[in-house]
């Protein structure tokens, strides 16, 4: 039996009998002659002679002998080819596949995904996204994390009880998670370091290119720090990890769209809201978007960094379990990190000790009978710690370049979209 071969691999069995298998991703019917293109998941190969062509997007076996031309893709082609036809496309793709582009407006693309993601071109984003993951994983194995995996299906909201999608569950009402902020603290007190990679469910009403109502999680959580500059280093080597993990898993998807991946500095810089404030001209307790894109620009022209940490924020707005800074207590020791023009990453120190917990849902007109299930690992005793989370969907629009962030996600939901 002839074991299949890649059309990446092509080059090393010049003129040997060779079987590929994939999609017709184009035939074209000529008068003497005829022509397969067949992509796989590592490119495209010609066939030459195919005889009676199935339809593009058909699924086909081709065993042939391989000859180089310099005009085929790869350099190679297959003659003599014997095609087996292992599924027949029932209906012609909704646009073509085979154009360098497709040229449909995204809702359209979005409705027939399915089809739409086997296009070189919308696929690479994924390919970008999965490279991004693996280099996370790897970095925080590196530095002694533990994954875990918690539940998406929670007793009470995380932030806040407004933007939580509630479901039955047995009778009881219970919610999809906002993220794993409360289990990855408790995780703490058994690891001392953790990270997730997991969906997280915000029902926001947004109808903006930013946000989904469903979206990827890069979280983690480390105990025994000083401060949250311990999670901003930790932060900035996961960053750099995800980067390289890109460059050389994913190289020929960032060829492909002409993305050109930043530096990560050795300490990326960081100023603090305060200042953020002053510089933009600013009174808000927050960043608007047009804020954060001129202190992108900043950081670009003044340290020559695509990243900036914004730190302090006010307590006002950051969740209760947030530390406040020692020095200014009515800022916190928690931070954003801004990547060209855009909010990318949240995170911080946490509060630790159980009284304080008492005390700062007091502060806010709330008892800790909604949080027992939470604050029952402080009750046991928890290390300073802090952690980040960081949307994997943001991240790749903004790597890629991408206008909204549904180009970068597989099936997205928002307030529109519950399928394909």
């Amino acid at each position: 039996m002839i074991s299949r071969v890649m059309s990446a691999e092509l080059a090393e069995h010049a003129g040997q009998r060779v079987t590929i298998a994939g999609w017709v991703h184009r035939r074209r019917q000529l008068k003497s002659v005829s022509f397969l293109v067949v992509r796989d998941r590592t490119g495209l190969a010609q066939v030459v002679g195919a005889g009676d062509l199935p339809g593009e997007e058909s699924v086909v076996e081709v065993t042939g002998t391989l000859a180089a031309n310099p005009q085929a893709p790869g350099g190679f082609e297959l003659v003599e080819p014997e095609v087996e036809v292992l599924a027949r496309a029932c209906v012609a793709p909704p646009f073509d596949l085979y154009r360098p582009v497709v040229g449909a407006a995204l809702p359209t693309i979005l409705d027939h995904a399915p089809v739409a993601l086997r296009h070189p071109r919308l696929r690479a984003p994924l390919e970008i996204s999965a490279a991004s993951v693996a280099g996370f994983r790897a970095t925080l194995d590196g530095l002694g994390f533990t994954e875990v995996h918690t539940p998406k299906i929670v007793a009470s909201a995380t932030e806040s009880g407004a933007n939580v999608f509630g479901i039955d569950y047995f009778g009881r009402p219970a919610y999809l998670a906002q993220s794993p902020q409360f289990y990855k603290q408790a995780l703490v007190g058994v690891f001392e370091r953790v990270y997730e990679v997991g969906p997280v469910f915000r029902a926001e009403p947004h109808d903006t290119v930013r946000h989904l109502a469903q979206y990827t999680s890069l979280d983690a959580e480390l105990g025994f720090v000083r401060d949250h500059r311990d999670v901003m280093a930790v932060l900035r080597d996961a960053v750099a990890g995800m980067l390289e993990s890109v460059r050389h898993r994913a190289g020929a998807a960032l060829d492909l769209l002409g993305v050109t991946l930043p530096e990560v500095p050795a300490e990326i810089p960081a100023v603090h809201f305060t200042e953020a404030q002053r510089l933009t001209g600013s009174a808000e307790p927050d960043l608007s978007p047009a804020q954060e894109r001129w202190l992108s620009e900043w950081a670009l022209r003044e340290h020559g960094s695509e990243f900036l940490y914004v730190t302090g924020y006010p307590m006002a707005k950051r969740p209760f379990y947030t530390h406040p800074d020692p020095a200014r207590p009515g800022y916190t020791n928690g931070f954003d990190l801004l990547f060209r023009g855009l909010e990318l990453v949240t995170g911080g120190q946490r509060l630790h000790r159980y009284a304080d917990y008492v005390e700062a849902l007091a502060a806010r007109g709330e008892g800790t009978e909604a949080y027992e299930g939470y604050l029952q690992a402080f009750r046991y005793g928890m290390p300073p710690h802090g952690g980040f989370a960081l949307g994997l969907e943001r991240w790749t629009a903004r790597l890629t370049g991408a206008a909204n962030i549904r180009q970068t996600t597989a099936f997205p939901r928002d307030l529109h979209r519950l399928s394909p």
